[in-house]
């Protein structure tokens, strides 16, 4: 497998579960703004989307959108235990991807993080986050996970709350939600993950500024 991503992304959560699985994989960094990879090829060529993750499977097609890549990789590599076995809880973790997709990840954090976004669209943006850390607090006030144990769905929530204090959003209104974001972050492989791509990510922005 090859794992197409940006450091610090959410393509960091591939990664994170190609860890938790201990599973072989070429990682192949893509500038997010040139839209090419470290080794000398158009993104745009290998996804038109030109967005991270990309996965090109060991059967050698690819494989675009985050939730898709992390359920494919869940799927891939059962033993790891990252998506529950009973239909269920499958679909309720299906919804945790949509949720932390289309409602944290694009709807909050994008225009918060995006530096061409008008004040009015990050005020815009800001007054969204409420509602939706409000319901990420009930939930886990109540439970350790987003459903039944440790899974692809708390990996991504991880990589997204990582964006928090870049966004300007202070997670300590809501703390159930930044202790669960302690607590996933101390995990092996989530913790190497991070260190690796935050590393990367530094590199990224010194040689940019040279």
């Amino acid at each position: 497998m090859e794992l197409f991503f940006s450091p610090m992304a959410c393509s960091l959560a591939s990664r994170t579960v190609l860890y938790e699985a201990g599973a072989d994989a070429r990682f192949t960094q893509v500038d997010g703004k040139a839209k090419r990879t470290l080794d000398g090829r158009d993104y745009w060529q290998i996804n038109p989307m030109g967005q991270v993750p990309a996965l090109r499977t060991a059967q050698g097609w690819l494989l675009t959108e985050n939730a898709a890549v992390l359920q494919y990789l869940a799927e891939a590599f059962p033993a790891a235990g990252l998506l529950p076995p009973d239909a269920d809880a499958r679909a309720r973790v299906r919804q945790w991807l949509g949720f932390i997709g289309t409602e944290l990840h694009k709807a909050v954090f994008v225009p918060l993080l995006d530096p061409k976004a008008s004040t009015d669209v990050k005020a815009y943006a800001m007054d969204k986050a409420a509602l939706r850390l409000d319901t990420l607090q009930a939930h886990l006030q109540q439970h350790d996970h987003l459903e039944g144990g440790y899974g692809i769905a708390d990996i991504y929530l991880a990589v997204v709350l990582n964006w928090a204090p870049y966004a300007g959003v202070d997670l300590d209104a809501w703390p159930a939600v930044k202790a669960y974001h302690r607590r996933i972050s101390q995990r092996e492989a989530v913790a190497r993950a991070l260190r690796e791509e935050f590393a990367l990510y530094q590199e990224e922005q010194r040689l940019r500024a040279a």
